[in-house]
């Protein structure tokens, strides 16, 4: 089969649905993309003054000839229509904002959550302030005809409060809309004729209760074209007999069509002529002979059906069927493999892209003239120096460095109250974190919930959000489009200081509610959350399990009881457990020490669950981004503002139960600041470097922020998958492998294929992962 062209367009069972994302393109070609992309639409995007960088992101489905519906994401810009000359509709919902929409002589504002209905055949602007997610849904003119549209088409735009039929219409789409990867053809062609008889109702019934000399004439066509449609099938039909059927004179239902452009003969043609269209390629009726699909249509010669569709359509029945039918092989239809890709930009020197190889470490930064002497910094772990399970832009920093600095920094599991004992009893550090009383809580916000817990009660932040994350950290003259170089030069596990296990290592695993296991158990009691204590030998490089446990209720000193591991940091009461010692002693773990969780601050001014991982870094649990590597985190305010935890001993790809060997630890991290570095121009995601490969973060949402809007934190865990992580993960290996190892779209897809390793990263962080790994070696000979 041949390679796709162009990422954004996805085939299943036939079903046209075309996805974009902005980031999986080169940025010079990206604007060029989204045109595209808008132009399904009969749309058009303009720059809005001052404005730059606007992301985008965009799922279709369906034919504009037809139906179509679609779920942008846009940031600061203007759309506007394409004309047309038929009478296309299209509805369009703004979710996050008002927007404005203006035209030759009218200005309308459209409040967040009602419908605006544009004609496309008049030029429009509409005006989006900031990120904005739309809804939008098409009919075409053919597809009103089909529903036997009484209405008179309107100048101006209409638009429609979130009351009585359009509520009903208005929620019909959003859910339409979140679903739309999950129709199968078939569910689709329902929805699109249900979708298009609302459509068409909620117009009629809107613009005959509008009209203010004769009320009922909109409404009275509508039932004539209602009674015609019923009746199709009979060969028979005529003007008079529907006339005397509905019980008005022929010459009254005559005037009526000539009222609405129509002649009564056209209009009975044209519906018989689009009901064949659409029984011909509909799934029921693919295998039923032409001749019985004219007769089926109320045509009583099957010669003249034939002569007709073909001057209707271009082809005859029969040749119409066929190329619908060849359509649906897998790779036959170019417009279903996506929107071809234009020209990229010429081929760059492998020299002046290369983020490593023939240059040194220290030969990376851009050149300066006089360089300033590198501080070191300690930033110990306490209650003061952490904040816990979310991320803020508005968080005050405890610490502030410049470009070159080396920082030693401490930091703790949150499932360090898993084994009490081992991981915090003696340690102030741990202490002061962990302290919770029945008077006093050192870190009351654990979660970027409600701190009076007033969804689930589970305490303050509702555990949406769980890792202690030491920092925020000041990088002087950070500013939006720098990029920020973490090099960890050193981790160690940190020790025990609880009495009689004094020097000795320890961390804790928890197969949890929200694993990929957790539907999956064979053994009684299901479902169950477990907890192995593991002891951690650095020296050796090994873990191996001491002791487990099934969770029991916990009682917080607050008085909430945790029937399930749902809210970090509750120290677990030994007596209250049911501990197991192992048997396993023959099970060595091998140690892969790294950061599950390095992040900037997130540009969206909300706190943020500190799960899901995104553009800004956070929970990305890739084991290797310990000693020796690097991650390159795209600025998105000033300072940067970095935060470090979630420390782990080690990890599997997938992290299947929920957790790894969670261990506190000390790192010894060298901070870099890039300004406006050339090489980074284009970074919109974490990148991870080791001394042999490049790691590239794919994410089933890669700006799930800006995609899902205000509802994002939460939709994010809905609408996580494996097969978009991978979509991403590959979007961002080709994009790397043309602009920065500058190789052609072609060769970037057989180096994939033949050298680069996708795999999973984690499926129980709400932004499922994979990731690309690239070899250095693929590209040595030519740095020699």
């Amino acid at each position: 089969m041949k390679a796709p062209t162009a990422p954004i367009g996805t085939l299943d069972e036939g079903m046209n649905v075309r996805q974009f994302i902005a980031e999986s393109y080169p940025g010079d070609t990206r604007d060029d993309m989204w045109r595209e992309v808008l132009a399904e639409l009969h749309l058009r995007s303009l720059a809005l003054e001052g404005e730059t960088g606007r992301y985008s992101s965009a799922i279709l489905r369906g034919d504009r000839e037809s139906v179509i519906l679609a779920r942008l994401v846009a940031s600061s810009q203007a759309l506007s229509s394409i004309p047309q000359r038929s009478r296309m509709l299209m509805g369009m919902i703004p979710l996050d904002a008002d927007v404005e929409v203006t035209g030759g002589n009218f200005r309308l504002r459209v409040d967040s959550g009602a419908l605006v209905v544009l004609q496309m055949d008049r030029p429009w602007e509409m005006k989006l302030p900031g990120n904005n997610r739309i809804l939008a849904l098409g009919l075409s003119d053919a597809a009103l005809q089909r529903r036997g549209a009484g209405w008179t088409p309107f100048a101006d735009p209409r638009c429609y409060l979130p009351k009585g039929l359009a509520s009903v219409f208005i929620r019909a789409v959003e859910s339409a809309a979140a679903e739309i990867n999950a129709f199968s053809a078939a569910e689709w062609q329902s929805f699109e004729q249900f979708m298009a008889d609302l459509f068409v109702t909620m117009i009629v019934e809107t613009e005959s209760a509008d009209m203010r000399s004769t009320p009922s004439l909109a409404a009275l066509f509508n039932r004539m074209t209602v009674a015609i449609e019923k009746r199709l099938h009979d060969p028979d039909l005529s003007s008079a007999r529907v006339a005397r059927v509905e019980g008005i004179s022929e010459r009254y239902l005559q005037k009526l069509f000539e009222q609405n452009g129509e002649s009564f003969t056209h209009y009975l043609r044209e519906r018989r002529l689009q009901r064949a269209r659409a029984a011909l390629v509909t799934s029921a009726e693919v295998r039923l002979p032409v001749a019985d699909v004219a007769y089926s249509c109320g045509f009583g010669d099957a010669a003249n059906f034939n002569r007709v569709f073909k001057e209707r359509f271009g082809l005859p029945p029969g040749a119409f069927r066929n190329r619908h039918l060849e359509s649906q092989i897998d790779g036959g239809n170019a417009e279903q493999r996506g929107w071809p890709v234009k020209a990229l930009t010429a081929k760059k020197s492998l020299s002046s892209n290369r983020l490593d190889g023939t240059m040194k470490r220290d030969e990376r930064a851009p050149e300066i003239t006089a360089r300033p002497a590198t501080v070191h910094h300690k930033l110990s772990i306490n209650a003061s120096n952490v904040h816990w399970g979310y991320f803020s832009r508005s968080l005050e920093p405890v610490l502030e460095i410049s470009s070159g600095d080396t920082v030693e920094i401490e930091t703790l599991s949150q499932h360090a109250s898993d084994a009490p004992e081992l991981m915090i009893e003696g340690d102030g550090g741990a202490e002061d974190v962990f302290h919770w009383t029945e008077h006093r809580k050192s870190v009351d916000r654990r979660g970027a919930g409600p701190v009076d817990a007033s969804i689930f009660g589970r305490g303050a932040g509702e555990g949406f959000g769980v890792h202690i994350c030491t920092g925020p950290i000041y990088v002087k003259d950070a500013e939006p489009g720098d990029v920020i170089e973490v090099h960890i030069e050193d981790m160690l596990p940190r020790p025990s200081r609880g009495p009689g296990h004094e020097g000795r290592y320890y961390g804790s695993n928890v197969a949890a509610w929200w694993g990929y296991h957790y539907g999956e158990l064979l053994t009684e009691p299901k479902p169950r959350e477990n907890i192995t204590i593991y002891e951690v030998f650095p020296e050796e490089g090994y873990a191996q399990a001491l002791y487990s446990y099934p969770w029991a209720p916990q009682t917080d000193p607050f008085g909430v009881v945790h029937r399930t591991y749902d809210y970090p940091g509750v120290l677990v009461k030994s007596a209250s457990l049911d501990i197991r010692r192992s048997t396993s002693g023959r099970v060595h773990i091998p140690l892969r020490p790294h950061f599950g969780v390095i992040a900037l601050a997130p540009r969206e001014v909300d706190f943020i669950d500190s799960v899901p991982p995104a553009y800004f870094g956070g929970n990305l649990d890739n084991w290797r981004l310990g000693k020796g590597a690097s991650v390159f985190l795209p600025v998105s305010v000033h300072g940067g503002l970095l935060s470090i935890g979630d420390p782990h001993a080690a990890q599997g790809d997938g992290e299947l139960s929920g957790t790894a060997i969670e261990c506190s630890m000390t790192g010894r991290v060298r901070v870099t600041l890039h300004k406006k570095d050339p090489r980074f121009s284009d970074l919109t995601y974490p990148l991870i470097e080791t001394p042999g490969e490049w790691v590239l973060t794919g994410f089933s949402h890669p700006d799930y922020l800006a995609e899902f809007g205000a509802k994002g934190q939460g939709e994010v865990y809905a609408k996580s998958s494996l097969d978009l992580a991978m979509k991403d993960a590959f979007r961002k290996a080709r994009r790397f492998l043309m602009s920065v190892q500058g190789l052609g779209e072609d060769e970037a897809i057989a180096v994939m294929s033949a050298a680069v390793d996708f795999g999973v990263t984690q499926v129980v962080d709400g932004n499922w992962g994979v990731h690309a790994i690239i070899r250095k070696a693929i590209f040595e000979t030519e740095q020699e």
